[in-house]
C-alpha cells in the first residue's frame, strides 16, 4: 500500500517539476548550420587540389562519388583534374566513367557537348574515350 502511494507522489512530484521548467531550457539550437557558404570557386579550388593530391584508387573514386552528389555540375577544371587523376592511377575506368557521370548528371545534351568540347584536349591528350566512344 505504501509503495503505491509512494510511485503515485513520486509521479505527482515529476510532473510539476516539468511543468514549471523554463520552456527555452526544453528548446533545444540547431548550431550544426551555423558555418559560412561555400562559393562555386572555393568548391572548385577544393576538388582541384583534391584531385591533384589524390594517391590511390579508392580516395579518386571517394572524391568522384562526393564531388558528384551536390546539386551542382562540376566545373571543367575539376573534371579536367580528376581524368588526370584517373590517368596517374593507372585506372582508365574511373576516367571513362567521369564522362558518365557528367552524362547523367547534365539536363540538356547541348550542355554535354559543351563540356565535351572543353575537355577534348585533354580527354585526346590522356587517350580517354567516352562510353560512346567505346561503342558501349
Amino acid at each position: 500500500m505504501f509503495g503505491i502511494r509512494a510511485a503515485i507522489t513520486r509521479a505527482a512530484v515529476a510532473r510539476t517539476t516539468v511543468t514549471r521548467c523554463a520552456p527555452s531550457a526544453l528548446i533545444s539550437r540547431r548550431l550544426y548550420s551555423d558555418h559560412p557558404e561555400e562559393t562555386y570557386e572555393q568548391f572548385t579550388n577544393r576538388y582541384v587540389k583534391f584531385f591533384e593530391n589524390v594517391d590511390d584508387t579508392f580516395e579518386l573514386k571517394r572524391g568522384l562519388n562526393n564531388c558528384f552528389a551536390y546539386d551542382i555540375v562540376p566545373d571543367v577544371a575539376i573534371c579536367e583534374a580528376a581524368l588526370r587523376a584517373a590517368r596517374r592511377l593507372d585506372d582508365y575506368a574511373t576516367g571513362a566513367r567521369v564522362f558518365e557521370a557528367l552524362k547523367i548528371r547534365i539536363d540538356k545534351e547541348s550542355d554535354y557537348h559543351n563540356y565535351l568540347q572543353a575537355l577534348k584536349p585533354v580527354k585526346d591528350e590522356l587517350g580517354i574515350q567516352t562510353k560512346e566512344e567505346l561503342g558501349l
